[in-house]
This record gives structure tokens, sequence and C-alpha cells, in this order.
């Protein structure tokens, strides 16, 4: 079969035909320069042999460095360095496996990184991820603590909380802190401790690093997921130059794992002895003000108004017999002035009275009626007469005998 012929179901080509046609496909790539984060980096009979990542997508390629040329790469290569390097595409024919030979590879310059890190923080606080700032609880009941496995950083979180408030919780996810499963790793840690309700407050705690190894932690996707987390988060990331962008998202920065224990948990010894103070201060507060309130107290007592109750009395006593005495007098006043005019009035009264004219020897005749006789022609002979004096009465009856205008008043008293 000629090898230029396309293979059929009859007619196939050999593993070594097609594995060699791959190879001469790979090769005619040529070189290219790619940029990427070293998660793998070992050492065997001189050569180099690791995996580049993408900086941003899940992506990874091998790479072999041979002795050759890693006599010529910089010496401070490392697993987590961000690099980019000049690669050609090797197909290795008998394993049947895919690699980059590296001919050349450098750090990314700092000032690329740290352009792209700058914009990344414009952006995130533009959306407003760095402005909202949970506040941390006095005593947390569980601590969340995202670290790496056995690391320095998580004994000492876990050493300097428990001396400062030794019934202090702890919840420990470990995670990678560097290297390709770091970002992945970090964000699945938060996300279980903040869906645990008994966990307070959350650390995320790295021993220090260079400065590339730190750029796990200004991954925008971790970047998010610390800031969508709802429990109060603490960047311990252990650095002082190197400001990663966790420490902007994050609840509270602190400089490094030990600060993060002292700044989450209060000292035993110094709460008690606050609250002795605090007791002391009550207590001595109270006296003073105890004791000022005594001496207002004597000075009041001491007042002549208050030193002797008896002048008031006194004062009051004179008042009210004063007041007393000319309510007297203004009474006897009243009763005088009224007797005499009771005395006036029965005088006019006792004038126009009828009684005192009868008094006189006058007399009222009166009709059966009642009616008192002013013409003797109300009068006929015979009708009953009711005399009224001026004590008693008397019946009479009228004679016919006397008549007449002048003798009638005297007829009447001859019949009385």
């Amino acid at each position: 079969m000629a090898e230029d012929a396309l293979p059929t179901v009859d007619a196939p080509w050999g593993v070594a035909l097609f594995s060699n046609k791959i190879k001469g496909w790979i090769d005619r790539l040529g070189t290219a320069w790619v940029e990427g984060e070293i998660t793998q980096w070992g050492v065997s009979a001189g050569n180099v042999y690791g995996k580049l990542k993408d900086l941003d997508d899940d992506a990874t390629i091998s790479f072999t460095v041979w002795s050759s040329v890693r006599a010529r790469l910089p010496e401070d290569l490392k697993q987590g360095d961000r690099v980019i390097a000049l690669v050609k595409p090797n197909y290795w024919v008998k394993g049947g496996t895919l690699t980059m030979q590296v001919f050349e590879m450098r750090h990314v310059g700092l000032g690329d990184l740290l352009e792209r890190l700058e914009l990344l923080r414009q952006k995130l606080r533009a959306e407003g991820l760095f402005e909202t700032k949970k506040p941390l609880p006095f005593l947390p009941g569980t601590i969340g603590l995202v670290t790496g496995k056995d690391s320095d950083a998580e004994k000492d979180v876990l050493r300097n909380a428990q001396l400062r408030w030794p019934a202090v919780e702890f919840r420990v996810v470990h995670a990678a802190v560097q290297g390709d499963r770091a970002v992945s790793e970090v964000i699945r840690a938060i996300q279980i401790l903040d869906a645990d309700p008994l966990v307070d407050v959350i650390i995320v705690a790295r021993g220090g690093g260079d400065f590339q190894n730190l750029l796990v932690f200004s991954d925008e996707a971790l970047v998010r997921a610390a800031a969508a987390c709802l429990t109060p988060l603490v960047s311990a990331i252990g650095h002082e130059a190197d400001r990663p962008l966790l420490d902007d998202v994050a609840d509270l920065r602190a400089s490094t794992p030990t600060d993060a224990a002292k700044r989450v948990v209060p000292d035993v010894a110094e709460e008690l002895l606050r609250v002795q103070q605090a007791r002391s201060s009550v207590r001595l507060r109270i006296t003073q003000r105890l004791a000022t309130e005594v001496d207002r107290l004597e000075a009041l007592r001491s007042r002549p108004v208050l030193a002797s109750s008896s002048w008031i009395i006194e004062q009051r006593a004179d008042e009210l017999s004063r007041h007393v005495a000319r309510g007297r007098e203004v009474v006897d006043r009243v009763i005088e002035r009224s007797h005499t005019r009771l005395t006036e009035l029965t005088s006019q009264l006792r004038a126009l009275s009828p009684r005192h004219t009868l008094e006189r020897g006058y007399a009222i005749a009166q009709l059966p009626g009642g009616t008192a006789v002013r013409d003797a022609a109300d009068a006929p002979a015979g009708t009953q007469l009711t005399i009224t004096v001026a004590v008693g009465s008397l019946a009479a009856t009228v004679d016919s005998a006397d008549r007449g205008p002048v003798d009638s008043a005297a007829g009447a008293k001859r019949a009385g």
C-alpha cells in the first residue's frame, strides 16, 4: 500500500505509519511562544519534565526541557512561576505521547503582571466588590480555616487562637495554596465553610511566598467567590509588600496567620482584665456619686430653712391668727349691716302692712268669697260678712235699715 493513499476499512494504515503521519503534521507546526503557570517541575537525569497551565482556562500541556537547554534557562524557575516559553510540539512515536519541547523559558515581566493585576483590581472595585465589609463576631463559636495541609500557617493559627481562648473551636478544610489545583480547591473550601451554619468567621491562610506564588489569591474566580461569601472572611496570606486581590475583597486583612488569630479571637486574660477594670470603674463612680449626693444632702440640711422647722409653724400660726381675726371682724360688720337693714325693712313693712291700720281701730269686711267690701251695694241686706279686726274676726249680717254711704262703716262697727 502506498503511503500517500488514504486508509480504508480494507486497506488500513499501520500504527507506525499513522504515528509517523501525526509526527510529520506536528513537526510542520514549528515553534510558538506560550504563556502559563508552571504547575509541575520535576528533574530527572538533568532533564526537566513539567506541566504548563493556562492562566484563565482549564487547559494544560506537558513540556520537556533537555539538559542542554536547561543550562541556558534562569536558575530560579520552579513550580508556581508564571512564564513565557518558546516551545515546539514533539510527538514521540514509540510512546504515542505528545509533549512540548522547550527551547527558551523566562519569567513573565513583573511589570506586565502588575499591570494586569491593577486592571483587574479596578474592574472589581468598579463593581463594588471592595466596598461592603462585614463586622467580625466578638467571640466566634467556630472558626473556619482554609489552608494547606500540615502547613506552618495552620499551626500558627491554631496555636495562637487556642492560647488566647482555649475553648475556641475550628473547622479546617485543607486546600492547595499554589499550583494548578489551588484556585479550585480554595474556592471549594470557602463555599463548604460558608454553607456551615456553625462557622462564624472564615480565615484563608498561607505562610507567605514570593509574588508569583501569591498570584493564586488574585485569581478573579477566587476573588468573586470570597466576595459572595456570606460569612465574614479574613485574608491571612502572610505577606507585607505584595497585596493580592483577596486582601481587598476580604472583610479583614491580617498581615500574617498569627495576626489573623489575634484579631479574630479575643485574649481571655485581656478580657478578664477589662471586666475587672470595668467593675472597678463602676464601683468607683458609684462611690463618688454617693459621696457627692451625701455632701449635697448635708448642705441642704444645714441651711436655716431646714435646720429648724418650728419657725414655719410659728410664722404660719401668726398669719393664721391675723386672718382669723380679720375674718371675724368682716363677718361682724356684715352681720351688723344686715341687722340694720333688716330693722329698716321691718319698719317699712309694718308701716305698709294692713295689720298696722287694723291696730288703729279699723276693720275689714269680707264677703263669703273672701272679697273685701268696698261698696255698700256689694252687700245687700242679709249678706253674711266676716269682719277682720286687729285681733281676730267677727261674723255679721247686713241690716237693711243701715244703708247709706256714710253710715255703712258705722253700721258695720255696730254689728261688730
